[in-house]
């Protein structure tokens, strides 16, 4: 497979990825955080790194809103509610797991 072809593929994949997690509002970031270790932030601070290596400038908000759909803080309003004791343990025991 040539190198642009891969390209194609990968942004596809991570358009799909986006488009899922947009639709998926009932999973919160601190469950993805729980158990895959990133969340839809991680994904954003991805994405404005590598507009970064490429000398683009893009804000922490406007790759957060690429990657939630709208401006985070409406999203947080809308969909994220507070952390529950449970899941702010789980959260401390599966960083303290991938941080040795």
């Amino acid at each position: 497979m040539d190198k642009a072809t891969q390209t194609e593929l990968e942004a596809a994949a991570f358009r799909r990825l986006v488009s899922h997690l947009r639709g998926r509002t009932d999973v919160q970031n601190i469950d993805l955080m729980i158990l895959a270790g990133f969340c839809r932030n991680c994904l954003a601070d991805w994405y404005r790194e590598a507009a970064e290596e490429k000398g683009i400038a893009i804000s922490k908000d406007e790759a957060r809103e690429f990657v939630y759909g709208e401006p985070f803080a409406d999203w947080k309003k809308k969909h994220q509610p507070e952390a529950t004791p449970e899941q702010l343990a789980a959260f401390e025991a599966a960083q303290k797991k991938s941080h040795g």
